[in-house]
């Protein structure tokens, strides 16, 4: 039998924009290998495979190079299927996952997700990035991610990574943030290491991102930004150790998959 596969734009208010996920229900796992092989197949930053539980649902995320452990865009893609798709009667998923439980939320066309708070440290800052990303940061941290924090949304728009270079760092990927002209902060995410040289929305970076800037702008409601070519915006909330990241989603393709 195929197994149907959409493509959901998300982070979105209409196609070309935000960050596309391959969403691929299934009833049973297929081999890691295969879903591996789909993933790279697809070629987009995340492929996500969901298979039903007593409670919800089992999900997991492929990038075209490797399994990852969270994957925000890609679950709002799930949940945006699973609700508007498989015609799911309730408002709320209930997703298990190797980041824990996961939570998604609609409410009419907005999608929350209610994700784990990111830990993080502050680091020494590395002399490298002046020449690796081009800009002057002001701050370090490393969390699953490493945060370079510059001054202007300017330098983070203009930055030019050496991806051969941050694929020899140790942590997922590499997180450039400042505070933003019309919003409160914007980003850019990249993580040439997992083959994705950057992702245009990375829901899952706002889980250190959105308690960053909590703490500095002194509140806990946010507007965020990433600064891809495509571009999203997310709207965060800190709840202690939990993140809800919110935002809309739209359907691009729907296909068979014949393996």
């Amino acid at each position: 039998m195929p197994i149907t596969m959409y493509q959901i734009d998300a982070f979105a208010q209409q196609v070309f924009q935000g960050n596309p996920a391959a969403v691929c229900p299934l009833t049973t796992w297929l081999p890691n290998f295969c879903m591996q092989a789909i993933a790279a197949e697809n070629n987009l930053s995340e492929t996500v495979f969901f298979v039903p539980n007593d409670s919800g649902f089992d999900i997991r995320w492929f990038t075209p190079l490797a399994e990852v452990d969270l994957c925000g865009h890609a679950t709002l893609a799930a949940a945006f299927v699973i609700f508007n798709e498989l015609d799911y009667p309730q408002e709320s998923i209930l997703f298990q996952s190797k980041s824990g439980p996961l939570q998604v939320q609609r409410q009419q066309d907005v999608f929350t997700l209610n994700f784990p708070r990111e830990s993080f440290q502050q680091e020494s800052i590395d002399a490298r990035w002046q020449h690796d990303l081009g800009v002057s940061p002001i701050a370090q941290y490393r969390g699953t991610d490493t945060l370079i924090i510059v001054e202007t949304e300017s330098e983070v728009l203009h930055a030019s990574p050496n991806l051969e270079r941050l694929k020899q760092l140790e942590s997922r990927g590499l997180i450039l943030s400042s505070v933003g002209h019309e919003v409160d902060f914007v980003s850019r995410f990249f993580a040439p290491r997992f083959g994705i040289d950057e992702d245009p929305v990375t829901g899952s970076a706002h889980c250190m991102l959105a308690p960053y800037w909590a703490d500095v702008l002194q509140k806990n409601e946010l507007h965020a930004r990433q600064l891809s070519k495509r571009g999203g915006d997310l709207h965060c909330v800190v709840k202690d150790e939990r993140i809800h990241i919110s935002g809309h989603a739209v359907k691009f393709m729907q296909a068979d998959i014949f393996i």
